[in-house]
């Protein structure tokens, strides 16, 4: 019985075991230490939730594999003398107080390593569902979506409700794809920009409908939006509408917008970020499907019959809920409304929106460059301005460079035009891609171009409309004649077809 104590103590007292457990031992203190920091401090950094939960419990799991392997070793070395006698087996006898001392304490050690361990997987798995772990951890490759999610409405929805999904199946999915993408960022392999996973969303069935419920919808909503004239008054323009929202997609009656909810909409894209749509069937009540093809394109039955077809969901107007770039006439239109930019500070629509839309090298160049060229701009043209509203400018230009750094990323290639948003139609085609007059069915039938069919004028206040004047129809601020029902608004205001996330090629 005496010969097992330094038996025991033998195998254990070698540099790797001595090694493993001060590696497992300095992990565990770090472990303890930075979860609690974790939980009672409020501090949720992304890299701090990373090295607490995923580096450190690899450490410590390193630390303890060395402890038997460095005791085999030992043990190893020894039987290559048969003179010792050494066992096939170890020789534990409980009944020797030393060896049921220190039996105890290795099986204490164990159970309590084993609940770390699992408390740091949980709250690793936990840490994985984070909107910070998916925005900010690749801080460089996700900025854009991240900050473009961080001021949307939907904010306080986590990445994973829509990208994720319940259950382990998607869970699993989630994390294969995610080891695909860890590679291209260790190996920066990534593309500039990263194109829209289109085909691998999720159903909106099973995400928007969660909380917007379609049986819900009502008829109308009367919205006023407000725009600013690029002239030096910067002159204000107000449009009031009645956006038909639509009616309950199960009433027979149902019309406007969410018409499509209602409706069993089929279609066939022409690229991979559905820019384009050549061919829609529309099935009706009584069952018979209607089809219409691009007259100016039209697709044959054969390539109709094998094309993949997709069924309209939320998704394909509401194609970026959450990660919504915004054009520099939109986001100056929002400040000036609010006046966190003053529109008596003369062209300042105008200057901020050709500052914008320069190119530069980096956000650092950018921010840079706004502040020098509007304060320019002023000092040389509007120098009383310049002077006396000193404070005031440089409240506006630093709304303008928050603009800059909210829509534009450089490093990644993406601006407010690498995104269509397809919802309306002034800056992409979006309703147009089947809206546009050219979609006709083998009996002639159009779908129609006519814009009352979504939204009507209630009133208008323009430069060029004469104060007091009611109107019912859109009145554009130049006059363009015939060209306003004939041309999409997107051929004027809108991002070229080939700015689009994957139907182009970065240079």
């Amino acid at each position: 019985m005496s010969e097992i104590k330094p038996s025991i103590y033998k195998y254990l007292m070698n540099a790797i075991s001595i090694i493993g457990a001060l590696i497992a031992l300095v992990a565990t203190i770090m472990l303890v230490v930075f979860i609690l920091v974790d939980i009672f401090s409020g501090f949720k950094g992304p890299y701090l939730g990373f090295f607490v939960y995923f580096a450190l419990p690899i450490v410590l799991i390193t630390g303890l594999i060395l402890i038997p392997v460095g005791a085999w070793r030992v043990r190893s070395n020894l039987r290559k003398h048969p003179e010792l006698g050494i066992p096939n087996l170890p020789n534990i006898d409980f009944n020797n107080r030393r060896v049921l001392n220190l039996s105890i304490f290795f099986v204490s050690a164990t159970v309590v390593f084993m609940l770390l361990i699992a408390f740091a997987s949980f709250k690793g798995v936990e840490y994985t569902e984070s909107s910070a772990f998916c925005g900010k951890l690749c801080h460089e490759v996700m900025q854009p979506e991240y900050t473009a999610w961080s001021n949307s409405s939907h904010a306080n929805v986590k990445c994973v409700e829509c990208h994720v999904g319940p259950g382990a199946e998607a869970y699993i999915n989630a994390k294969i794809s995610g080891l695909r993408q860890v590679l291209s960022v260790m190996t920066h392999s990534w593309p500039t920009p990263i194109p829209t996973p289109v085909h691998n969303l999720r159903p909106a069935r099973n995400t928007c409908e969660h909380c917007h419920w379609p049986e819900k919808f009502y008829a109308g909503k009367y919205r006023t939006f407000y725009h600013f004239a690029t002239n030096e008054e910067n002159s204000k323009r107000e449009i009031n509408m009645n956006i038909k929202i639509g009616n309950a997609p199960k009433n027979p009656n149902e019309s406007g917008i969410h018409w499509h909810v209602g409706r069993e909409v089929t279609y066939i894209a022409g690229d991979e970020a559905r820019m384009t749509i050549p061919y829609i069937a529309v099935k009706g009540r009584d069952g018979k499907i209607t089809e219409y093809t691009d007259s100016t394109k039209p697709l044959s039955r054969e390539a109709i019959n094998s094309s993949a077809k997709r069924i309209m969901d939320c998704t394909d107007c509401h194609n970026r809920p959450a990660h919504v770039y915004h054009s520099p006439s939109e986001e100056l239109d929002k400040h000036l409304t609010s006046k966190t930019i003053d529109s008596n500070l003369p062209y300042i629509k105008k200057i901020s929106i050709e500052a914008l839309e320069k190119p530069y090298i980096s956000s650092e160049e950018a921010v840079k460059a706004i502040k020098i060229g509007l304060k320019d701009y002023y000092s040389k043209n509007y120098p009383e301005i310049a002077k006396n509203k000193e404070a005031v400018l440089n409240s506006a230009i630093e709304q303008v460079q928050e603009i800059y750094t909210r829509n534009y990323f450089p490093k990644m290639k993406v601006s407010w035009k690498s995104y269509p948003n397809h919802i309306g139609h002034l800056y992409t085609n979006g309703c147009f891609r089947c809206h546009d007059g050219k979609h006709k069915s083998a009996e002639g039938k159009l779908i129609s171009k006519d814009c009352n069919i979504c939204h009507e004028v209630v009133s208008q206040v323009q430069e060029n409309i004469p104060k007091g004047k009611q109107v019912n129809q859109f009145v554009h601020p130049a006059d363009i004649g015939n060209e306003l029902y004939t041309t999409n608004c997107s051929d004027c205001h809108g991002i070229p077809s080939n700015m689009a996330t994957g139907t182009h090629k970065n240079k």
